[in-house]
């Protein structure tokens, strides 16, 4: 199933950034999820900039702090 969204993530001066994000979450893990998860594909957005990628691999990795924290929320989300 796909989700959509937005994440609020504070930046280092303590400003909100908004980190747009699709998933598609899969009732159970895989070989094929972030670390063996259930996330099997991720897009993570900043403004107009694609920071995050994964399509049963890493096209891009987190770029950016914010990234990395709108990751692990989602991560937490669909353990």
């Amino acid at each position: 199933m796909w989700h959509e969204g937005t994440i609020g993530i504070k930046d280092k001066d303590g400003k909100m950034v908004g980190v747009h994000y699709q998933v598609k979450v899969y009732d159970e893990g895989s070989q094929y999820g972030i670390e063996g998860g259930r996330i099997s594909k991720l897009w993570l957005r900043q403004g107009k900039t694609t920071v995050a990628n994964y399509d049963r691999g890493w096209d891009i990795k987190p770029q950016t702090p914010e990234a990395e924290t709108a990751l692990a929320i989602l991560m937490h989300e669909y353990k």
